[in-house]
């Protein structure tokens, strides 16, 4: 039984200013040998919404502000943690003690983050409270039930593959992969298993390699912050055979348009929400010499 917390990367190295032309060789960040030579299922991800995208996040190692919506992730994630190693620990559930705990998190990352609130930081804190509590009031998973493991990093050398990277949320007894997500929307079952599926045969992947047996199966936990907080559990199987086909077709597209320096926009509904906006705007189409 393993249970543990540990950042796989470094932080982002803050730049100097964000240029209009995409340089020759990245002033900082990650080079592309690293990029081609390690590889996580958020930067797959990120490639596969816009590589433009991901030059400035990957690359150029640009940072931006939290968003509320991710600050509020970390936070919920961060107390989803702490519960789940409390049922590994064996220790009885007590509501006041995790809100004790959200609270000086909350308090704690907001003195480290730089979050544009515009107003309504206190309803953004309600609100995160209030969904978690409906988890633990709603959750599937039995106050007793021991996890096999928590937030484990793992990773895969795989042949013909970049080493394979990812930290796991939870994997419930009898090897279950439990992936959490804060949302604004109800998700519906089918899109969810679509809109994660890379994410989630890439955690089958590493799961087999550290264990070697089969997973069996994944569960996606949303905590949906709407006026009534709900949970909805998406159940889906263990990795298909296609399922592994596609994630691999996917990754030697990833490391073909690593190869070609193929860093281009994907314009789309995503772009309003996108925080490298003002940097896509301004670029030019082509490389400096």
């Amino acid at each position: 039984m393993i249970a543990g917390v540990l950042p796989l990367e470094p932080p982002p190295v803050q730049p100097q200013a964000p240029s209009p032309v995409l340089p020759q060789a990245p002033p900082a960040g990650r080079s592309l040998a690293e990029l081609r030579s390690t590889l996580s299922a958020s930067r797959l991800g990120c490639w596969q919404q816009c590589r433009l995208k991901f030059y400035f996040r990957y690359v150029l190692n640009i940072r931006k502000r939290t968003t509320p919506a991710l600050f509020v992730g970390k936070v919920a994630h961060a107390i989803l943690q702490q519960w789940n190693m409390a049922r590994w620990k064996r220790e009885p559930f007590q509501i006041e003690r995790f809100h004790a705990l959200f609270e000086a998190d909350w308090t704690k990352r907001r003195a480290n983050s730089t979050v544009n609130w515009d107003g309504e930081e206190q309803a953004e804190r309600d609100g995160a409270w209030a969904v978690l509590q409906t988890y633990f009031a709603e959750t599937p998973i039995k106050p007793d039930e021991r996890p096999e493991a928590v937030e484990v990093p793992m990773e895969a050398e795989l042949p013909g593959l970049p080493k394979l990277v990812g930290i796991l949320d939870l994997v419930r007894s009898g090897g279950t992969i439990v992936d959490f997500k804060t949302a604004g929307q109800t998700p519906t079952p089918e899109k969810a298993a679509h809109l994660h599926e890379a994410q989630l045969t890439f955690y089958g992947l590493l799961y087999r390699d550290a264990t070697g047996k089969r997973e069996a199966g994944f569960e996606l936990h949303h905590l949906v912050k709407l006026k009534t907080p709900k949970v909805v559990v998406t159940p889906i199987g263990p990795v298909t055979g296609t399922q592994e086909a596609r994630l691999y077709r996917s990754i030697e597209s990833y490391l073909d348009g690593l190869d070609r320096r193929d860093f281009v926009p994907s314009p789309g509904l995503q772009c309003s929400a996108c925080e490298y906006f003002p940097e896509c705007r301004r670029w030019n189409g082509k490389e400096s010499t």
